[in-house]
């Protein structure tokens, strides 16, 4: 399954050199992974409600080429790897036909102290998991 959303970069995001700042990419991509999470039925705020969390522990990203203002983009994202209490999503970034980032981000299920913890089965879902 691979979860599609765009947006358009503002002004504000971009360096002095007129493309987006590399740091908004992670922006991004974290708005992206969470609108994956609510297209497999993963609901965050009742996790975090319950006492657990989602944490990012790496990411790998490559910078291809650079967005400007106004450009609309394309954001895709799906998973690639899944244990018991972390995976990995990979993404990608596209303006047009033009591929703009790729980027591998391995995810963690934590508990209320920040410690990795299995995913109890209410949000072990099936689109966490790759196809």
């Amino acid at each position: 399954m691979v979860c599609k959303c765009s947006l358009q970069v503002r002004t504000y995001e971009c360096d002095s050199y007129g493309h987006v700042n590399n740091a908004n990419y992670l922006n991004y991509l974290e708005f992206a992974r969470y609108e994956l999470l609510k297209d497999v039925g993963f609901d965050y705020p009742a996790a975090i409600k319950a006492g657990y969390g989602v944490y990012v522990a790496r990411i790998e990203i490559d910078y291809k080429k650079s967005a400007i203002p106004d450009d609309n983009l394309e954001i895709k994202s799906w998973p690639v790897k899944k244990g018991a209490v972390s995976g990995i999503i990979a993404q990608e970034i596209w303006r047009g036909d033009d591929l703009l980032v790729t980027a591998k981000v391995t995810w963690a299920f934590v508990d209320s102290k920040g410690m990795p913890t299995k995913l109890p089965k209410e949000w072990d879902m099936p689109g966490l998991k790759p196809d």
